[in-house]
Formats: C-alpha cells, structure tokens, sequence
C-alpha cells in the first residue's frame, strides 16, 4: 500500500533516528494491519519514522524508531535480545547516495513495497523521494519485517531489518541473555545494496 502522508515533509536526519523496545502505540499518520501465521502485525508510519506492533500467543513486541526523546538508544548497528521470551533480533545500516542514485532507489523501493500485500509505504509533499516504508513477512516460523528511511536533502538511505523468533523456553535462556550486540549505526555506505533478500534470516 502506497499513501501520501498529510504532513509537511521537515528537515530531519538520518543521525536523529533512534531506537526502542516496549512503547505503547504513537500517533500513526497510515496504519496497515496484517495477520501473519496466527500473529497480528500493524506496521505504523509515525511521520518519517516507523512503529511495528507484534501480537501472538508467545506474547508481544513493540519496535519504534523514530526521533524521540527519554528512554531510547541511538540507532544500533545490531541487536540480540529476548522480547517476553522471544528472539528478537535488530539491525541497522545507512548508505550515502548520490542524487541520481538516490532517485533510482527510492522508486524501485516504493513499487517493490507498494505492490506487496504486507507492504506499507508513505511519500511526502513536496519531497517525491522522501518517504518512509516497511514490508513485513513470515518465514519458517519467524515474523520479520524491513523499513527504508529516506533522506534526500543529505542523500542517505536508513534500512533496518528485524526478525522475532520463537520462545524460548526459560531452561534454556543463558545468563544475562539479550542486550545489544554492538553499538552505533552503521558506517555510511557500509552496503552497497539497499534491497534486502527475498526473505527476512535472523542468522
């Protein structure tokens, strides 16, 4: 689904992004709602951020990043942690884009997300290639999803990738288990390709 948000489009940055675990649902300008394998899934466009609420029998998850103040963590490269049991897995990278290549990305994004059944994308006026989108799946037991955060005015491209896997049962939880696995974003350019595979690993 492709919508255009009814909001002016400000002068954010990538390096305002952050990150959080556990918030109750934000004011949403586009809501998609899914049903995953026996899970619920609202993907959530929060302005030039994201929200992904996860509901299910394991228990829930709620992912935002978005610029936000009080309990948050700059944007990781990586994350590893428990969420009610669950794996819960996080990861971050920014490329730096020239106009042109910019430009090209931002529509082949757009129509892979707009024409997928779980996808969400939102575009702002008076910006074609500023938008915030997020496609999510299931695979081999595992709910996953992607979001893609445009930046035209500096040429960066934001991408996250989450995977939620099954519970684990306590017996088998090591000590000390989750937390984040590495700290800051991702270098600029760090990945060439700012499409992810077909389906969402949590390997």
């Amino acid at each position: 689904m492709l919508t255009t948000l009814k909001t002016a489009y400000t002068d954010t940055r990538a390096a305002d992004l952050a990150w959080c675990l556990g918030r109750e649902p934000l004011p949403a300008l586009a809501v998609l709602d899914l049903r995953l394998h026996g899970s619920a899934v609202q993907l959530r466009l929060l302005g030039a951020s994201h929200q992904v609420l996860l509901e299910g029998e394991d228990g829930r998850c709620s992912e935002t990043v978005a610029c936000m103040s009080g309990n948050s963590t700059p944007l990781p490269l990586g994350v590893s942690t428990l969420v009610e049991g669950r794996e819960y897995e996080f990861a971050a990278r920014v490329e730096e884009l020239s106009e042109g290549s910019f430009a090209g990305r931002a529509q082949e994004l757009l129509a892979l997300v707009a024409d997928h059944p779980h996808g969400l994308a939102g575009t702002f006026p008076g910006s074609p290639h500023a938008f915030t989108a997020l496609l999510a799946q299931w695979h081999e037991g595992t709910v996953g999803w992607r979001t893609w955060h445009a930046y035209p005015q500096e040429g960066r491209l934001v991408t996250t990738r989450t995977c939620v896997g099954a519970r684990v049962p306590a017996a088998l939880r090591p000590p000390g288990a989750g937390g984040l696995t590495s700290g800051g974003l991702a270098p600029e350019g760090l990945a060439p390709d700012g499409l992810m595979p077909p389906h969402i690993p949590c390997a």
